[in-house]
């Protein structure tokens, strides 16, 4: 089964809940800003995705641009990394498609559909 970690207010997601319904294909919405993933399940979707640690960061967030991350990311260790994404839902990429050991971060059309299909 797959599950879908979104923000029910990001037209994004919205676009990409859209997709796997018009692809009838089954999913669980999970909210990322009430349900926000863990370190540790943060760390297994960073290592399935094959993706930089940055690129789980929502980098058009407002909590993103207050803490300064553009700058601050260039000299944080993994583990800081995981531990601030862990700390707070909406400093996450979304949406975080996860199935079994598959990983796909943001919504991009071709790349679900060369993934999903």
């Amino acid at each position: 089964m797959k599950t879908v970690l979104c923000y029910a207010k990001c037209s994004t997601c919205r676009r990409a809940l859209k997709w796997l319904d018009e692809h009838q294909m089954e999913y669980e919405p999970r909210d990322i800003a009430g349900n926000n993933p863990s370190r540790k399940e943060l760390e297994t979707f960073y290592k399935a995705s094959g993706l930089p640690l940055t690129r789980f960061f929502n980098t058009s967030g407002k909590k993103y641009r207050e803490l300064n991350l553009k700058d601050r990311l260039k000299t944080m260790s993994e583990d800081e990394m995981l531990d601030l994404l862990a700390s707070d839902g909406m400093l996450v990429k979304r949406p975080i498609l996860a199935e079994n050991d598959r990983v796909l971060v943001g919504f991009r059309e071709a790349e679900w559909e060369d993934t999903l299909l």
